[in-house]
């Protein structure tokens, strides 16, 4: 495999393009689309970014906690000596999910599998996961899991095709250089690798809503062997969402298009330099600046900064994805748990104008509108807004009001546009009027 370090351009450009066609005649089944619809419907879920890497809590800087193996150069054999301390004894899944379910949210995806290449899951190909390696002992996904069917959640799993650990991740790509492993491996045995605990996960947990990769931008040139790999995913349960984060439009066989960190169609962040596809959509955000727990990062985003990004995500079609990384004692941190509470009362409330939408027919920086029926959702999200214009598409208005009172508000057509005044109101996290459209 060494011959690999010296490809020319011509046989990386052909690497690339073998990668892109991946699962090429790949036809969704149905359970696969069904699941596809409620994806779309469920609009909230929660992110978990949970591992070893949460003893040392970031290490007392700021940045993204779960690279710390990375950032701070923290040799193989070190690491490994990580799971000793690991015991998360305060874990308990039911608190969890209760919380999951009082937020509103409808489904967990949590890491199986970070870049440090430690399975937070009974691994049978390897012992370097939470049962074999850890003085804890149990299967958290497995607890999880059963907790998750017992109130109605759907789980998902993170699976990091990047691996700092495996020796076979090689030749190696723009990460995990520092940590002493062999300058030697085998990139076959390593995707074969990744398949069987892909494979455990698949047969091993019941239904699982989807497999949500992360990696791929470490090394473009690999022999990612994706047709293989959505394969072995489609054939163990065909009704299993697969997305990648790979910044890129989606590949033959995902069923799923996510977004770091921005809503469709922005680029703040410099990772979103793709288009949109006609697959379900998914934006992820944290509710600090670290995915994994970081003991000094207490620079946590606002529950109304948070329902903004979620009506926002919900109006440009996408769910949106809000992660926490649990303390290494298995609790969730205080400041997350309350913040979910309140997007939880919130939703109570609002829900309607979320859940079972699709994006709506405008935005602005005024606000976004969601589309249920027909019934147009308009959230106005700036207080100081005064008028509004809303694109008809062709359809006839039968009325506007306002969503908690039920008040009609006066309108006018122009053209195919509605346009009506913004009602006075005090000041809202969201004040939503109804549009709705005659049948």
């Amino acid at each position: 495999m060494k011959r690999l370090l010296f490809f020319n351009l011509t046989m990386i450009l052909l690497l690339t393009q073998i990668t892109i066609q991946a699962q090429e005649n790949y036809l969704p089944s149905k359970e696969n689309l069904d699941n596809r619809e409620w994806f779309q419907d469920a609009k909230f879920g929660l992110f978990v970014h949970w591992g070893v890497y949460s003893i040392l809590g970031g290490a007392g800087e700021m940045g993204i906690a779960e690279w710390v193996m990375e950032r701070k150069a923290i040799p193989v054999k070190q690491y490994e000596m990580l799971p000793e301390f690991f015991n998360p004894s305060q874990f308990d899944p039911e608190e969890w999910v209760s919380m999951v379910k009082n937020a509103g949210m409808k489904y967990i995806t949590i890491t199986s599998k970070h870049h440090d290449g430690f399975a937070m899951y009974d691994s049978e190909i390897s012992d370097y996961n939470i049962v074999d390696a850890t003085p804890y002992g149990k299967d958290v996904l497995k607890m999880l899991k059963d907790e998750c069917d017992r109130q109605g959640i759907k789980l998902f799993f993170y699976y990091s095709q990047l691996d700092w650990h495996h020796p076979d991740y090689f030749p190696r790509g723009r990460t995990g250089n520092k940590t002493g492993r062999p300058e030697s491996g085998d990139w076959d045995t390593y995707i074969d690798y990744m398949n069987t605990q892909l494979s455990e996960l698949l047969s091993n947990y019941g239904e699982v809503g989807g497999i949500w990769f992360d990696g791929m931008w470490d090394k473009w040139s690999a022999p990612w062997q994706l047709e293989k790999t959505y394969e072995i995913i489609h054939k163990h349960q065909p009704g299993t969402l697969i997305g990648s984060n790979h910044h890129k439009m989606p590949f033959p066989g995902e069923d799923f298009q996510m977004f770091e960190r921005d809503l469709p169609g922005q680029n703040t962040i410099g990772f979103n330099q793709t288009g949109i596809s006609d697959l379900p959509l998914e934006m992820c955000e944290t509710m600090n600046g670290s995915w994994g727990f970081n003991l000094i990062d207490t620079a946590f985003k606002s529950t109304e900064y948070l329902l903004h990004l979620l009506i926002k995500a919900a109006g440009k079609n996408a769910n949106m994805l809000l992660n926490t990384g649990p303390m290494p004692n298995g609790k969730i941190q205080p400041a997350n748990v309350q913040t979910l509470k309140e997007m939880g009362e919130w939703l109570k409330k609002y829900g309607e104008t979320i859940y079972g939408t699709r994006g709506g027919p405008v935005e602005g920086d005024w606000g976004s509108t969601t589309v249920k029926e027909n019934k147009i959702f308009i959230h106005v999200l700036d207080n100081e807004m005064r008028e509004l214009s809303i694109p008809l598409q062709g359809r006839i208005p039968a009325g506007l009001s306002t969503f908690d009172q039920g008040s009609k508000v006066k309108y006018k057509r122009s053209g195919d546009y509605l346009v009506f005044p913004v009602p006075e109101h005090e000041k809202m996290l969201d004040y939503i009027l109804v549009l709705e459209l005659k049948k």
